[in-house]
């Protein structure tokens, strides 16, 4: 990883702005707005932002389903990486997760890994993902979760990398190719620097063939429809933030259908604890957010979708659009 920004970095980050849309007024009084990141204005303008945990107790005193967003960092660059986290949050997403690019995304499916290179031969590094991240977080609403794997951590040094994360403002990690049984030094730097790590509860079967279980934030556990009920609980058990399940075995990815699966696996990790439940993987269409908060997930997360959105868009400004549009359906989908 790269450990300076270059200049040039600095100016397209501030320097770039788009007009968004006001995703929270009406339509017959919808505006445009500049957008420049400012992190000096946004720190004497915005409101503290809660953690996971405590998103997610909010939500459920008002019978809401939190809407948990998934972009990759640097895809197609980090100005509109800043840009699209703010139409996020202000189009209603309750926690907002942000991948880093990694050469080797065994957990994620084919458009992540094309957006992952993508950012990746544009030069998108932890540093520079961190420098924009402190311009951003001070003016959003809602939490931000990084999703990293092991290796980029442990070049760092997990006691420095939450030591960062936790000077940055982001109050979740996810971390998907780390076993559960190997995460203790990680849940006990997170919980020190007060991230929320997030584990992964689950069975995933990857063309590698490797077992991967953990979503780092204080901590999420990920479940798939075939983890054994020990290996479930004992995840569970060790989850802090909310459990992480995922709908279906394989890589992350938009299909047709949610797993009749996950209603039952739902219903049978409720039993076991009362922690805060999100279903990911696969989630892709309004319908699928609704059926799965029918069946009484406490959180939806989707991923390939929205990174697919900014993929295919013509300009960063049709991405913000289709994104603003994409994510307001759904949000829909959840009232």
């Amino acid at each position: 990883m790269a450990a300076a920004l270059k200049a040039t970095t600095f100016l397209q980050l501030k320097k770039t702005s788009f007009n968004l849309p006001e995703c929270h007024s009406s339509p017959s009084s919808l505006t445009n707005r500049s957008f420049k990141v400012k992190a000096t204005m946004a720190a004497l303008t915005a409101s503290p932002t809660v953690g996971l945990s405590e998103t997610f107790s909010r939500l459920k005193q008002r019978g809401k389903v939190a809407l948990i967003p998934y972009i990759t960092a640097g895809d197609p660059d980090l100005s509109t990486t800043a840009q699209v986290l703010k139409v996020l949050d202000s189009c209603g997403s309750d926690i907002i997760e942000l991948g880093m690019p990694y050469s080797d995304p065994l957990a994620d499916g084919p458009v992540i890994q094309a957006a992952s290179t993508r950012s990746l031969a544009r030069g998108t590094n932890f540093d520079k993902i961190i420098e924009m991240l402190k311009e951003v977080v001070p003016q959003l609403s809602c939490p931000i979760a990084l999703f990293s794997y092991y290796n980029p951590i442990l070049k760092r040094g997990v006691e420095n990398f939450m030591t960062t994360l936790n000077e940055t403002g982001v109050h979740g990690l996810v971390v998907p190719d780390v076993p559960l049984e190997e995460t203790e030094i990680l849940r006990t730097e997170a919980n020190k620097k007060n991230i929320e790590l997030l584990a992964l509860l689950g069975c995933m079967l990857f063309s590698a063939h490797r077992t991967i279980y953990p979503k780092l934030r204080f901590q999420v556990l990920l479940t798939t429809p075939t983890t054994p009920n020990a290996r479930m609980k004992a995840i569970v058990e060790a989850s802090e933030g909310f459990v992480y399940l995922v709908s279906s075995i394989g890589v992350t990815g938009a299909r047709a259908s949610v797993s009749a699966n996950v209603q039952s696996l739902l219903q049978e990790i409720k039993k076991a604890t009362d922690k805060p439940l999100a279903v990911g993987f696969g989630i892709s269409k309004p319908e699928h957010v609704k059926q799965v908060a029918s069946w009484g997930a406490d959180g939806v997360i989707v991923g390939s979708a929205m990174v697919k959105i900014l993929a295919e868009a013509k300009s960063p400004e049709e991405g913000l659009k289709e994104i603003e549009k994409f994510t307001k359906s759904l949000k829909s989908a959840l009232q």
